[in-house]
């Protein structure tokens, strides 16, 4: 900091001769009150006066040589600022580093109350001209101004009378501080180090761009981690990664105004700029396209910005066009490895060393492949899997134990914004394959989607098995079947087993009568949908997804335009989609050629019909010795789910009664949920039952 102090010692001696001028024609130098009135004497000498400054000679100045090195010299370099610049700089900030020159100034500009630099004193002060070249230094687009280096205060005063002012983080940054500048708490934070020291392909090709034209890139998220990249890019480029929350920036109260502080941060910082996803910042909306167009405008090239996200980059937004990279999911393997390795350092963290090297989280190969197997199926990025370990290595530890896989499920799952349960509901697994009663063809169907959800990044991502055409890396299955045998179960279990939650679309929320309500709806259900790591199920799906018909009316066309949309949107979709329908007729031949997986759920047969009574009855549920579980599977043909409801009748009946339950009032129950699905009472199916349960017996 010699360089800023010795600049500081030029402009105190020239503080001095001005200050010593004023005195020669002071004729009351020591009046205690003066700076609070203007005597007749004194308004006399300024109507006298032609020039309200002096310019003070070269060799009163005292003109510092250009700094050669050092914070000054950096920062003149930086922001391309000529040496009459950087002597109104420190003009400016002096005050803010010695106290004695507040009251120096207040004396200059002949009022004690105004303590730091005015346009018109800075000007006196480095001899350049008041009514000349000298106050366009000050203009919005002057380097000081423009760069944010020097604000001007108090619009509504004359030019020359305004005051100037040096932000904080200006002259802490000149007395060696790199902090980031307070007004940006909460907006910014400052990247780590890379996790890997070898940057892969696209991140040195980024770090590339960087150093090219204006420095501007974007980039095209699809399905990857585009913040740890853009941050690595910086990183791989020797800069400093800024990473800013978008959705903190869109909500402050003046974002082009903090736009530019931050353009400011980068220059001084020697920094750039990661800011992501733009999606939060509405672009397609005027206050969204003008914040991203301050921004370019505010970084000009000067430093680095780098911006991600879903959306492809509208030449509207910005007068600058970036240079655009896709990027793609990881390899499920590296993911695994940034698994670990956050896992490794939240047991350090948590207190807990016993999480770190031992079980799913060990360094065996064994536990790889486990770690591998249990976290192929999610998409995160950095920060996500980052607050996911975090999570586990905390449930681990509150039993003293490794992190195990259903550790990192629950934390995963609770990685899932809040959106989409706004616009479903949700549920939490609580179910098995062991507690499916499905034929061996329908297991086999569900098994191979959660395979396919397990292998999808690797199959469609990196072998490209599904490329071209908009189409997206989702998979959509098709349930068909009756009423009540187990559709919607099969979906829980498929989630359970990917370690996910499962959302029910409510489909009164979505159908709306008005022209392109519904779209709307989807839209937003398939978008939010994309985002988290769970299931998304449309149970009764032939009310969206119904057959296309001829076109007749304006309601007719209407329904088409909804199928078409779907039928486009179901392609390019990124999550995991079961539909389910009681009559697979009714869907739409076109939406049956883009399914990965159709699972067809017959009624039960006999042996099932069995296992299905003896699994919905379970083991806490008193019996009677005499119970006849097999008799009731082969006279009453039943779906899982009217099984289930007889078996909460029936057991309500034995609660009620006090004794065990028996197979009366078993019977009794299904007669009761025939009579509910206006099915006919037969004889043949009852047989003495029936008369029993007539008389009440």
């Amino acid at each position: 900091m010699e360089d800023l102090w010795e600049a500081l010692g030029h402009i105190e001696r020239r503080v001095r001769h001005a200050v010593a001028l004023r005195r020669e024609t002071d004729p009351e130098p020591n009046d205690p009150y003066r700076g609070q009135y203007l005597t007749p004497a004194a308004a006399e000498r300024i109507l006298e006066s032609r020039d309200a400054f002096r310019p003070v000679p070269d060799h009163a100045q005292g003109a510092p040589p250009p700094p050669a090195e050092g914070r000054i010299a950096a920062l003149a370099a930086d922001f391309a600022l000529v040496p009459p610049d950087v002597d109104l700089l420190l003009i400016a900030m002096a005050p803010d580093i010695d106290p004695r020159f507040e009251r120096l100034y207040g004396y200059l500009n002949d009022d004690l109350t105004r303590r730091r630099a005015t346009i018109g004193l800075a000007l006196e002060l480095c001899g350049l001209p008041a009514a000349g070249s000298g106050r366009f230094r000050f203009s919005p687009s002057a380097p000081l101004v423009a760069a944010g280096l020097v604000e001007v205060r108090e619009d509504e005063r004359p030019l020359l009378s305004r005051v100037l002012r040096v932000p904080d983080r200006v002259t802490a940054h000149l007395l060696g501080d790199d902090g980031v500048d307070g007004r940006l708490h909460g907006l910014v934070r400052v990247a780590g180090p890379r996790e890997e020291p070898d940057a892969c392909p696209t991140t040195l090709r980024v770090a590339a761009a960087l150093g090219t034209g204006s420095g501007l890139v974007h980039l095209l998220d699809r399905g990857g981690d585009p913040g740890r990249l853009a941050a690595d890019a910086l990183l791989t480029a020797g800069l400093r990664p800024l990473v800013v929350d978008a959705a903190a920036l869109a909500a402050a109260p003046e974002p082009v105004r903090t736009a530019r502080i931050l353009a400011t941060e980068a220059r001084l910082s020697g920094a750039g700029l990661v800011l992501g996803p733009l999606e939060t910042l509405a672009p397609e909306r005027p206050g969204g396209a003008a914040l991203i167009d301050g921004l370019c405008e505010a970084f000009g090239g000067a430093s680095p910005l780098i911006m991600y996200g879903k959306k492809t980059w509208d030449p509207l937004w910005a007068g600058e066009s970036p240079v655009t990279f896709s990027v793609l999911p990881p390899d499920p393997a590296d993911a695994a490895r940034r698994w670990r390795r956050a896992l490794t350092a939240a047991g350090t963290t948590t207190g807990n060393p016993a999480g770190a090297p031992a079980g799913i989280a060990a360094g065996t190969a064994a536990a790889e492949a486990r770690l591998l197997d249990a976290t192929r199926a999610y998409r995160l990025d950095s920060g996500q899997i980052r607050r996911a370990a975090a999570v586990a290595s905390r449930l681990a530890a509150l039993e003293k134990r490794p992190v195990e896989a259903q550790d990192l499920r629950t934390a995963v799952r609770a990685q899932n914004g809040a959106g989409l349960a706004r616009l479903a509901r949700r549920i939490e697994p609580t179910v098995g394959w062991d507690d499916l009663v499905l034929p061996p063809a329908t297991r086999h169907q569900l098994s191979d989607l959660a395979l396919r959800a397990r292998h999808r990044e690797q199959v469609l991502g990196r072998w490209r098995m599904r490329p071209g055409g908009g189409r997206g890396r989702g998979i959509v299955a098709l349930f068909a079947g009756e009423s009540g045998t187990g559709k919607t179960m099969s979906a829980e279990v498929v989630a359970a087993d990917l370690g996910m939650e499962l959302y029910v679309v409510d489909l009164s929320s979505v159908v709306d009568k008005y022209i392109g309500e519904t779209e709307k709806n989807l839209e937003r259900i398939f978008v939010e949908a994309s985002d988290v790591n769970a299931v998304l199920l449309f149970d009764e799906a032939d009310a969206v997804f119904g057959k296309r018909s001829q076109v007749k009316d304006a309601h007719d066309r209407h329904a088409n335009v909804e199928s078409a949309y779907l039928l486009q949107r179901i392609e390019s979709f990124d999550g995991i989609a079961v539909l389910t329908t009681n009559l697979r007729a009714n869907l739409d031949e076109a939406f049956t050629r883009r399914l990965d997986v159709v699972a067809d759920f017959p009624v039960p047969d006999e042996q099932q019909r069995l296992a299905l009574w003896e699994r919905c009855l379970g083991t806490e549920v008193p019996r009677d010795p005499g119970l006849d579980l097999r008799t009731c599977a082969a006279r009453f043909e039943l779906t899982g789910g009217s099984i289930r409801a007889c078996a909460v009748t029936a057991a309500y009946q034995a609660a009620e009664s006090g004794r065990p339950l028996d197979t009366g009032q078993l019977v009794s129950a299904v007669l009761a949920e025939y009579r509910k699905l206006g099915r006919l009472v037969l004889d043949s199916e009852f047989g003495p039952w029936l008369e029993r349960t007539r008389r009440g017996d």
